[in-house]
């Protein structure tokens, strides 16, 4: 979980921490279901660079290194940078891909650019935060993709079409038509909104050309 450092983030940094520590590496252990719909999240993600072999990406909110993992899968040649404020997240993705040539950063933000950047999960933890102060923080990790990248950026988020009787307090619902219309005035002329892939979120991929 990437974002800013400020107290209400500390405490999602220390939950998702507790969920690595009772579930390890795997998609229980940063909140996910499960593997399926993690890489039926990726591969949303990852559209933002599909038709690409050879590029940098930065992995905002990179876990224990799930996202990298599927990309070298992928065959696809992939500079990659992972980021999360969760320090023992960057401390087991260290450990596992010690022999590979990825950086890991415990940071809240990009400290460099690349051509890419994907965040997954990182708005779904609210825990006591308010709607307005949730989307504010939404809005300005926006803008850090942005910022960060060159040839594009993709995330995800919950949607506010779940159904009701499924929905949690502590977990925050965002609109996602408010979000492109954020993206497609702001950022690019190219962008996408992904509602159809069957899991109760959505995914915006902004293409910048």
């Amino acid at each position: 979980m990437a974002s800013s450092t400020t107290e209400p983030l500390a405490e999602v940094a220390a939950y998702y921490a507790a969920k690595l520590a009772a579930h390890g590496q795997t998609a229980r252990g940063v909140d996910w279901n499960g593997e399926e719909s993690q890489l039926l999240r990726f591969a949303q993600l990852m559209k933002v660079a599909e038709t690409c072999e050879d590029f940098s990406l930065h992995d905002l909110g990179c876990g224990y290194g799930a996202l990298y993992d599927y990309l070298r899968a992928s065959g696809r040649r992939v500079r990659y940078s992972g980021f999360d404020i969760s320090s023992e997240m960057i401390a087991v993705a260290r450990a596992t891909y010690a022999a590979d040539d990825a950086r890991w950063v415990v940071a809240a933000q990009p400290d460099t650019r690349a051509d890419y950047c994907v965040a997954s999960g990182i708005f779904n933890v609210r825990l006591r935060s308010s709607d307005a102060d949730w989307l504010a923080h939404i809005e300005a990790v926006v803008e850090q993709l942005h910022d960060s990248s060159t040839r594009g950026f993709a995330f995800n988020c919950l949607t506010a079409y779940s159904d009701t009787d499924r929905m949690r307090d502590y977990l925050y619902y965002a609109d996602p038509c408010r979000l492109f219309d954020l993206c497609k005035r702001r950022y690019s002329r190219h962008v996408a909104l992904l509602h159809d892939y069957g899991l109760y979120e959505f995914t915006i991929v902004v293409k910048k050309f």
